[in-house]
């Protein structure tokens, strides 16, 4: 049975070099081939040896995801539904700015944490997602993206912030980060890559010791238990005060720190003196916080606040010497922006 391509590792393929005594530079080539070279067709490197080429042709599966349908906003967001090998299906996203792009990625099919304000969560959950469904899902979004906008296709950040909690599916996610920075093959600078959870304890414990350099964001949302209790039920197993400890120990640097994502709901936790609490929480942590519009869809029980109180909100929480930006509502109109993904339920779109 044939390995896939887009699950291994670099150091999966000096491993697999070396047990059919080809150089370990083989395994350079390849990355560089088939991730930097963007190619769709065998290795003919000059350099790459016959055995290297029967080993390729016997032994590794370049398979990927299909880009089933895409919807494309007025702002050039562009949603992909991509159908994996079973026939299940899961959506990611390509988010435009200044010419330059982001992929929100999904790390699972549907999701278990049942989080209130979230679409995905009303879809249930299948299964995880496979480091090679992941990475399929960029390679896919980079061709696309390549053919369809050649003057300006230009992937610089990478979030897991589509479908799925990352940190429930560690080890596909870790693998999956670690493909994306080697330098050999996509070489995303660590720091342009987030990693956002809930608050899946298990997960950040084991962060420290084998997540490689990229960053965390955690879904905060309330520093009230009763609130959060209420829109991510998995505070009553993993509480903030047993979470934010753990999050203070991950490595940091001058271009990494904690991302706290708060979205802010109309008449929910959007009063002046919960932000007061969650800036005395933070102010003493190296901590970045992103203010996020509640994207409303079919059937949501919250409403989204006015662009005067977020910024208000904003200007309580840097009263506290904590940065703080409001992130900008993209590709909401065709149910891609933050918490709206769920192709279950979404009307029929057209591929473009």
């Amino acid at each position: 049975m044939k390995m896939p391509f887009y699950a291994l590792s670099l150091e999966d393929l000096v491993n697999l070099a070396k047990a059919h005594k080809l150089p370990p530079q083989t395994s350079r080539h390849m990355f560089n081939w088939y991730y930097k070279k963007k190619n769709i067709f065998p290795c003919v490197l000059h350099n790459f040896s016959f055995e290297a080429q029967r080993v390729e042709k016997e032994l590794l599966d370049f398979s990927l995801p299909a880009i089933s349908s895409l919807a494309e906003s007025e702002d050039r967001t562009v949603k992909f539904l991509i159908t994996l090998a079973d026939g299940e299906r899961v959506e990611a996203v390509l988010i435009p700015f200044q010419k330059k792009y982001t992929v929100c990625l999904s790390s699972q099919v549907g999701c278990l944490m049942k989080c209130s304000f979230c679409f995905t969560g009303e879809q249930g959950f299948k299964r995880h997602l496979k480091t090679e469904e992941i990475i399929g899902q960029f390679i896919q979004i980079q061709r696309w993206l390549k053919e369809k906008r050649p003057d300006d296709h230009k992937i610089l950040n990478v979030v897991f912030m589509g479908q799925g909690e990352p940190l429930h599916n560690f080890d596909a996610v870790k693998k999956a980060c670690e493909i994306l920075i080697c330098q050999w093959g996509l070489s995303l600078a660590g720091h342009k890559i987030t990693v956002s959870t809930a608050g899946y304890l298990p997960g950040l414990l084991r962060w420290k010791q084998e997540m490689p350099d990229v960053n965390v964001a955690l879904s905060l949302h309330s520093v009230i238990p009763e609130k959060r209790d209420s829109l991510i039920p998995l505070n009553r197993k993993y509480p903030l005060a047993e979470i934010l400890p753990v999050l203070e120990q991950i490595p940091q640097g001058e271009k990494r720190f904690v991302t706290y994502e708060y979205l802010v709901l109309k008449d929910f936790n959007d009063s002046e003196d919960e932000i007061h609490q969650l800036g005395s929480l933070l102010k003493d942590k190296k901590a970045f916080i992103n203010l996020i519009p509640f994207n409303p869809y079919p059937g949501s029980r919250y409403q989204r606040p006015g662009d005067d109180r977020i910024f208000r909100l904003k200007e309580i929480i840097e009263s506290y010497g904590l940065p703080a930006t409001v992130r900008t509502t993209k590709g909401h109109k065709i149910l891609a922006a933050c918490g709206q993904l769920n192709h279950q339920t979404e009307k029929e779109v057209y591929l473009t």
